[in-house]
C-alpha cells in the first residue's frame, strides 16, 4: 500500500477563504513576523535535544480571535513549539512574534500576556481551589484581586469547591481549575496543551463551551488535541508530524487539501475485505468504524473502478463519501516519518532540501507551497445508485 507525504502549504487566513477553496497569503515582510492580524507569527522555528531535531524549519501564522488547531501524533514536537511560540523555549534557528513582541527578545513582555495550560495538572495540590487563584493572581499582579478571584469561581462554576484542596479533585474540576489560573489575568492568548486528555465527554464539551465564548470576546486560542471532535470546532488546523509541518489551513477545507477519495464500505466478513484493500494498488489507507470499513486513496478513477468491480460481491455494499477530518489525519499519521529512529534521521539530514522545510518524500512539483491539487474533481458514481 503506497504512502504519500502531504506538501507544506502556508496557513490559509480568514479573508484568503472563498468558495474557491483555500488560497495562501504571503508571509509578513517583516522580519519578526510582528504583522497585526496575527496572534502568533514565527518562521523558520528548529529545535534539536541530544542532535535530533524535534521541530524542523516550521512556521505557523494564528489570526487574532482564531480557534487554532494544532495536531499530531505524540512526539512530534507539539508542546516543544509551543513553547517556544510563547517565549518558555529558546528555538535554535528561526524568528517570529507572539502578541507582536520577538519571542528571542521580549519573553518577559509575552508571558505577562498568555495563559498557558499545560499537559499535566501543574497547579499546588495542597492549596485550595481558592488558594491557587488567589496566588496566581499575586504572581500577575492582578488589580482588585479578591474581586477577580470570585469572579473566577463563578465564571468557571467553582464557587461551591473554592474551599476544596487541589489534590482531591476529579480531572475535569481540576481542568476547571487550571483553566480558571490561566485565566486570571485576562490573556489575549491561551496556549492548551492537549487539555482534554483524560476527563469524560461532559467535561469535555464543557470545556469547550467555554472556549468558544472566549473567542468570542476576541481571545486567540491555540489548542493541540487529539480528539477529531474537538478538530473539527477550530477555525484553522495544523498538522505537525515528527517536527515537520505536513499541512494548515481552514478545518473545513483540509480533507480536500489532502485530495483524498473516500468509499464507505460493508460486508459480512470484514476481516476478510479489509487483508484484500490493504493489498490493492488504488487503496492507500483502510479504516475501520465499527461495522464499516472506509476505503481512501488519492487515484479517484482507480477507486471508481474498485468500486465498480467489488459492489455487490460477497455481500459488499460500497458508497461514495466525503472524506472527513478523521481519515485525513489517519493518512497523515501513517505518512510522517519518525525523526528519532537513527537511521531515518540520518537519511533525512542528508537528503537533499532538508532544510527547505518539506516533508519527505515531497516532490518538487508543489514547491510553490500550494497543497497538492486533487486528482479528481468530479464526485465518483455511486455503484448502487448507478445500478437502480
Amino acid at each position: 500500500m503506497s504512502r504519500v507525504t502531504i506538501a507544506t502549504p502556508e496557513d490559509t487566513t480568514p479573508e484568503d477563504a472563498s468558495s474557491e477553496g483555500p488560497t495562501t497569503k504571503a508571509f509578513s515582510a517583516d522580519p519578526t513576523g510582528s504583522n497585526p492580524d496575527w496572534a502568533i507569527s514565527v518562521r523558520g522555528l528548529t529545535k534539536a535535544f541530544s542532535g535530533r531535531r524535534v521541530v524542523d524549519n516550521f512556521d505557523m501564522q494564528v489570526p487574532r480571535g482564531a480557534i487554532y488547531g494544532f495536531l499530531g501524533p505524540n512526539g512530534s514536537g507539539k508542546t516543544t513549539t509551543i513553547r517556544m511560540m510563547c517565549g518558555l523555549l529558546t528555538p535554535d534557528a528561526g524568528h517570529g512574534a507572539c502578541l507582536g513582541f520577538d519571542i528571542q527578545k521580549q519573553q518577559a513582555e509575552i508571558k505577562a500576556r498568555i495563559g498557558y495550560m499545560t499537559q499535566r495538572f501543574s497547579l499546588y495540590e495542597d492549596l485550595t481551589i481558592r488558594e491557587n487563584l488567589d496566588f496566581f493572581a499575586r504572581m500577575y499582579r492582578v488589580g482588585q484581586r479578591r474581586q477577580k478571584v470570585a469572579q473566577a469561581l463563578d465564571d468557571l462554576g467553582l464557587s461551591g469547591r473554592a474551599h476544596q484542596l487541589a489534590g482531591t479533585l476529579s480531572g475535569g474540576w481540576k481542568q476547571r481549575l487550571a483553566l480558571a489560573a490561566c485565566l486570571i489575568h485576562d490573556p489575549q492568548l491561551l496556549l492548551l496543551d492537549e487539555p482534554t486528555a483524560g476527563v469524560d465527554p461532559k467535561a469535555r464539551r464543557d470545556f469547550w463551551a467555554e472556549i468558544r465564548q472566549l473567542s468570542q470576546r476576541g481571545v486567540t486560542v491555540l489548542v493541540s488535541t487529539h480528539y477529531m471532535d474537538e478538530a473539527v470546532q477550530c477555525d484553522f488546523i495544523a498538522y505537525i508530524a515528527y517536527g515537520k509541518k505536513l499541512i494548515a489551513g481552514r478545518s473545513t477545507e483540509i480533507p480536500h487539501m489532502i485530495g483524498l477519495h473516500t468509499w464507505r464500505i460493508t460486508a459480512p466478513d470484514l476481516d476478510r475485505l479489509e487483508a484484500m484493500l490493504e493489498q490493492a494498488p488504488a487503496v492507500e489507507q483502510v479504516a475501520r468504524f465499527g461495522a464499516v470499513l472506509h476505503a481512501s486513496g488519492r487515484d479517484g478513477p482507480a477507486l471508481q473502478a474498485l468500486a465498480d468491480v467489488q459492489d455487490g460481491q460477497d455481500g459488499q455494499r460500497w458508497s461514495y463519501k466525503e472524506t472527513e477530518l478523521e481519515e485525513a489525519f489517519i493518512y497523515l499519521m501513517a505518512s510522517g516519518t519518525d525523526n528519532f529512529a537513527p537511521e531515518l534521521s540520518q537519511a533525512s539530514s542528508q537528503a537533499p532540501g532538508h532544510s527547505s522545510g518539506q516533508a519527505p518524500g515531497h516532490s518538487s512539483g508543489h514547491s510553490s507551497g500550494q497543497p497538492p491539487a486533487p486528482p479528481q474533481t468530479t464526485r465518483p458514481t455511486d455503484p448502487g445508485k448507478e445500478a437502480s
